[in-house]
């Protein structure tokens, strides 16, 4: 199936997702705490999910289908293309009624990213992505920021990443400090040329991050994880190992001055 045709699909999907969510008054609706620590869910989170997993496989019978909100299962690694799906990223800012809220949309062919969309409802932004067709936002092509120098570069990650032990010579460059609560909405602002990078250093669960990391590469940024290995999606254990996405100048000089052996600690 052409990546274009996959794109269609998941912007009408998005779309449908918004008019869900939206229903739902983010502080009225109700939440619980996942078991395991794994964070908030609301049940704006589960109606989308239920409509994305009807109308998404339906479409794409022999797509595999990974999501946040469903119970995963191998059936999706014996598959060429998954959906890979966070029906809502940034369920405790959707919570507390914030509209820093995405839904992100992606599918995966053979491990790489060829369609991605991430649709922030209230904020009215819709960014869209297909391998090889350039990135938009709300239909005008979006590019990186150009080339600065890290000390005047806006980097979206949280107090957390900073820490000492991720740095070489014992502190994180100079760099402005900025932070989303959605990683998708980090993704979409640094493809959009408003940041420099986003830079998760724990393990990241691939929902998401996955459209975020076509829609970056698309407008000209590039992605790693920590390391700077590339990010290969359908994993067995759907989780990354951390994640470095940046316009090329500011890709380079933040792999340089991270840690290689310095340890993941929490923090977004």
């Amino acid at each position: 199936m052409p990546a274009a045709d996959d794109l269609t699909l998941l912007t009408r999907a998005a779309e449908a997702a918004g008019d869900i969510a939206l229903k739902y008054s983010g502080p009225a609706a109700r939440r619980w705490d996942k078991p395991g620590g794994q964070g908030p869910v609301t049940e704006a989170d589960l109606a989308v999910n239920a409509m994305l997993e009807e109308m998404l496989p339906q479409a794409r019978a022999d797509y595999g289908w990974l999501s946040e909100e469903s119970e995963d299962t191998a059936a999706r690694l014996s598959k060429d293309r998954v959906f890979i799906v966070d029906p809502i990223d940034g369920t405790r800012s959707f919570a507390e009624g914030s509209t820093t809220w995405a839904h992100s949309l992606a599918v995966a062919t053979r491990g790489e990213i060829t369609a991605a969309v991430i649709f922030l409802p209230q904020r009215e932004l819709m960014y869209p992505a297909a391998r090889g067709m350039g990135a938009f936002g709300n239909g005008t092509p979006i590019t990186v920021a150009p080339r600065m120098a890290l000390e005047q570069a806006k980097v979206l990650t949280a107090k957390p990443n900073l820490h000492s032990r991720h740095w070489l010579g014992g502190a994180a460059p100079g760099f402005q400090v900025r932070y989303r609560p959605s990683l998708a909405y980090r993704l979409a602002r640094v493809a959009d040329g408003r940041y420099s990078a986003m830079l998760p250093l724990r393990r990241s669960w691939e929902w998401d991050i996955a459209a975020g990391d076509l829609i970056l590469r698309e407008a000209g940024g590039l992605t790693s994880d920590r390391l700077g290995g590339s990010l290969r999606f359908n994993n067995p254990t759907p989780l990354l190992e951390g994640v470095l996405a940046a316009t090329p100048g500011a890709h380079l000089a933040l792999l340089q001055a991270l840690d290689p052996q310095g340890p993941g600690i929490p923090g977004r």
